[in-house]
């Protein structure tokens, strides 16, 4: 049997992993036993009683986070040449076209987000195979795809997230630093749960936030009781 390493059993002795706690408590605890040197991502990961296979049941979104994600994000905005001074003025940190088009297929992908608009999206579809796996293709249902770039990128910066369920029915999401104050990654998480319980296919049946458990890098798993997120 693996020996567990000191700082995860100090870490486990600290809360009750068979309980389920509310919210609040468990961004507490989550803050108890993060035991990293570097100020680690506050995470929410939520089981949902779909079939992510079938598309009537595909859950994504986009959330503004109330506090940010204590990340800087950096954006790169593929557009004609009319629109790259907006794209700069909105704070974007890379601008142009074909030659980050050229860029990312020679292997570049050292951004955080891909925005574009719609009558280049010819161009950028075939980076899909570079982008996608990713997670950086730009798509319209996560607003990555617009005409109004100067508010794409503006919502970017000030902690705009997107989220899809995975195939085995989960959604993972960074919701801030464990350096944030209590309520601000109360509030963060509680803006991301809400939204997921908003969302919720017509062609889910039975239960459909099956789990909840918010937990830090590196930190164990605090479950959350869902009863205790409301919308």
């Amino acid at each position: 049997m693996a020996k567990i390493a000191k700082k995860k059993q100090e870490a486990l002795s600290k809360y009750d992993q068979q309980k389920a706690y509310s919210l609040n408590e468990a961004v507490e605890v989550v803050k108890n036993i993060t035991y990293t040197k570097f100020d680690a991502s506050f995470d929410v990961d939520v089981r949902l009683g779909v079939d992510p296979r079938k598309a009537n049941q595909m859950v994504r979104g986009t959330v503004t986070l109330p506090h940010g994600t204590g990340k800087t994000k950096r954006v790169l905005v593929l557009c004609t040449p009319e629109k790259e001074e907006e794209a700069k003025s909105a704070g974007a940190d890379y601008v142009g076209l074909d030659e980050y088009i050229q860029k990312i297929k020679e292997g570049w992908t050292d951004v955080d987000v891909v925005i574009t608009m719609p009558s280049v999206m010819p161009k950028v579809g075939a980076l899909g195979r570079i982008l996608g796996p990713r997670g950086l293709m730009p798509n319209p249902k996560t607003g990555t795809v617009t005409m109004d770039i100067a508010n794409a990128v503006k919502e970017v910066k000030a902690g705009k997230i997107d989220f899809k369920v995975d195939k085995f029915g989960i959604i993972h999401a960074a919701v801030g630093k464990v350096s944030f104050d209590k309520e601000k990654l109360i509030e963060n998480a509680r803006e991301v749960l809400t939204t997921i319980l908003k969302l919720k296919p017509s062609a889910a049946k039975g239960t459909y936030m099956k789990s909840v458990f918010v937990s830090s890098t590196m930190s164990p798993g605090v479950k959350v009781d869902v009863k205790s997120i409301t919308i």
